[in-house]
């Protein structure tokens, strides 16, 4: 991924680190239920979540495909403008955005799964 700069990249670590941590503790449902069917390299790679991207938290990220998953929840739906600009930005930075409804994730995990796995191999 493209820095953002040494020290920006170590203050917004440093100061997203604990969230990301709090938020792998306190997971939503929908990423609970990705995580469970994503972990321990259950699509042949290995999936890291809540991770720092720079200025960003990436619900999921899979490094070796430079993949960034996101189970976009309610919220997302009043945040559409910030979503497209990060998402923008981790383009900018060489990575790939797949974002997925959480309903679709609570709703039919197969179909969200599948979608992961083409965008994995895409």
């Amino acid at each position: 991924m493209q820095r953002f700069g040494r020290e920006y990249d170590s203050v917004a670590r440093n100061r997203l680190a604990p969230r990301a941590r709090a938020m792998r503790i306190a997971p939503t449902a929908s990423e609970d239920m990705l995580w469970q069917a994503l972990r321990r390299g259950a699509l042949g790679v290995r999936v890291r979540r809540q991770v720092v991207l720079g200025p960003f938290i990436a619900d999921f990220f899979v490094p070796s495909a430079k993949l960034v998953i996101e189970v976009d929840g309610g919220v997302h739906r009043a945040q559409r403008d910030y979503d497209r600009l990060r998402d923008e930005a981790l383009v900018l930075g060489g990575l790939r955005v797949l974002r997925i409804d959480a309903s679709l994730v609570e709703n039919d995990l197969a179909e969200a799964l599948r979608r992961v796995s083409r965008a994995l191999y895409i």
